[in-house]
């Protein structure tokens, strides 16, 4: 940290040191507040309701946002966790000196905070009339850029930010000036409340598993590799929670799931970054019909909590939740939307030459999974905007999923899409040892040993296998995905306080 003040940051360095030379501490050890803003204006419209005519006194504190003397007098606006409230300074009330400090000193941006008794302007704006007041810290850095509003007829300038690199990079800045962000971390708690709440209804039982593993799985991704020290061995940020919340059910809980921070040495888009927060859970002896159900049950239950609704609005489109979602078989799908029926090509040879035929351009030696996947992505995809279940794939890309009866190329997985991408994704899981071993091997073989998609063999899970684990359904959710779709966001990055940036140069 330099200390290369602009000339706005030195204007206001001058202020905080005079605010101290006159014996004004601008970062006093103590706050006082009686009331946040929302809980004065309640207080007040009770005592109103009730006719009671004592004033209603009450110490407020927050940022100042707003501000313009007149004069004798002073009309400014603080903002807390609760809301916004406006302030009357008077200089009959406070002292002409007093007054002139105020106006003289103090910016937008600083912390404050005000006593004095509660009253209604002629306007009716619920007003603190304030008799003293004192800064709580001062803001020696403005809140970035400006915007008018007009309050009471006069213009006001207020801060912003709009600019996403830097709103992102300074998320403080942008959750101090942009209403709306701070709205979107309050929904997005409110979200999480509402599945961990869910998920208890129905005899969950919420744990935590390993971050540092000693060796990745669970999902197709290349993991982020670290060393431990002191037991000289390299360990893995988990990119799923999966085997271990597996081991867990082979133990005897039997519904178990988890919130947490998975973490993929992959690329950045909309809807990628590399730590992000991921709802898995399994249950034994269902299968991925019943998680299907169970599913649609549990986002409707989280816009019922959250937004009180089904129907959200996202990026121009209306998006229904409510039950049952569309189901489509993921072999027709793509035969629909792409002319290429996947199960004709047995081979990625014969399926890459299909698709070559149709123009579609396959990528180099790929897998017959990859090419399914990228028919998938590319056609199929972008057409489902309503909530549907995907369901059916082939085994090429569902390592962990159980076949289905009478068709071994095929295994039972859904996944759900929304808005044209994936937001959750379930199997009826496998539960055979031996099953289980023979394909952590094909994947071995198939996949080159620096290959991303690459799936170690974990001899542990294998061994709490073959104690004998239950049939059970199992669900994956990226938790920032479903907060996008309910608070209108468009990028993954407006929906964490803190998305990875490349290095600011």
């Amino acid at each position: 940290m330099t200390n290369e003040y602009t000339p706005l940051e030195q204007t206001r360095l001058e202020k905080l040191h005079r605010l101290r030379n006159m014996g004004h501490e601008p970062y006093p050890t103590r706050a006082a507040r009686t009331h946040t803003s929302q809980e004065a204006i309640r207080a007040f419209e009770a005592l109103e309701t009730q006719g009671v005519a004592e004033p209603l006194k009450a110490t407020l504190a927050g940022r100042l946002r707003a501000s313009r003397g007149m004069g004798k007098i002073t009309f400014a606006h603080i903002e807390d966790g609760d809301g916004r409230i406006q302030l009357f300074l008077r200089a009959n009330d406070v002292g002409q000196e007093a007054l002139d400090l105020f106006n003289r000193e103090f910016d937008l941006g600083d912390f404050i905070q005000a006593s004095g008794e509660m009253f209604r302007t002629r306007t009716g704006e619920i007003t603190l009339k304030v008799e003293a007041f004192h800064m709580l810290a001062k803001a020696v850095t403005p809140l970035p850029a400006a915007k008018d509003e007009v309050i009471d007829g006069q213009v006001v300038r207020h801060a912003t930010l709009e600019d996403p690199e830097t709103r992102y990079r300074q998320r403080y800045a942008d959750l101090a000036v942009n209403p709306g962000v701070r709205q979107i971390f309050r929904n997005r708690a409110a979200i999480v409340r509402a599945l961990q709440a869910f998920l208890d209804e129905h005899g969950f039982l919420e744990v935590e598993t390993p971050i540092l593993q000693p060796l990745y799985g669970g999902a197709a991704a290349r993991p982020f590799v670290t060393h431990h020290n002191q037991l000289h061995q390299d360990l893995y940020l988990r990119i799923s929670f999966e085997l271990y919340l597996k081991r867990l059910v082979a133990g005897g809980i039997e519904r178990v799931f988890e919130i947490g921070r998975d973490f993929r040495n992959e690329g950045v888009s909309f809807k990628h970054n590399p730590e992000f927060t991921q709802l898995e859970f399994y249950w034994a002896y269902a299968d991925y019909l019943q998680v299907m159900e169970l599913t649609e049950q549990m986002i409707a239950s989280v816009c019922d909590r959250v937004l009180g609704r089904r129907t959200v609005t996202y990026q121009g489109h209306e998006i229904s939740f409510e039950i049952p979602w569309r189901r489509l078989e993921m072999r027709q799908g793509i035969l629909e939307t792409s002319g290429i029926d996947f199960a004709e090509h047995t081979t990625s040879e014969a399926l890459a030459a299909a698709m070559t035929a149709k123009g579609l351009h396959p990528k180099p030696n790929a897998t017959r999974g990859k090419l399914i996947d990228q028919l998938l992505s590319d056609h199929l995809e972008p057409t489902l905007i309503q909530p549907t279940f995907l369901y059916d794939y082939p085994r090429d890309i569902s390592p962990l999923a159980k076949s289905k009866p009478g068709d071994p190329l095929m295994v039972e997985r859904f996944e759900g899409y929304v808005a044209g991408f994936e937001i959750c994704n379930a199997f009826t899981e496998l539960n055979d040892p031996l099953d289980q071993e023979a394909r952590f091997i094909e994947m071995g073989r198939d996949y080159a040993d620096d290959d991303e998609e690459r799936h170690p063999i974990d001899e542990d899970y294998l061994r709490a296998m073959r104690y004998g684990m239950p049939p059970m359904g199992g669900f994956g959710m990226g938790v920032d995905r479903l907060v996008m779709l309910l608070t209108d966001s468009h990028s993954i990055r407006e929906v964490l306080l803190f998305p990875h940036l490349r290095k600011e140069e």
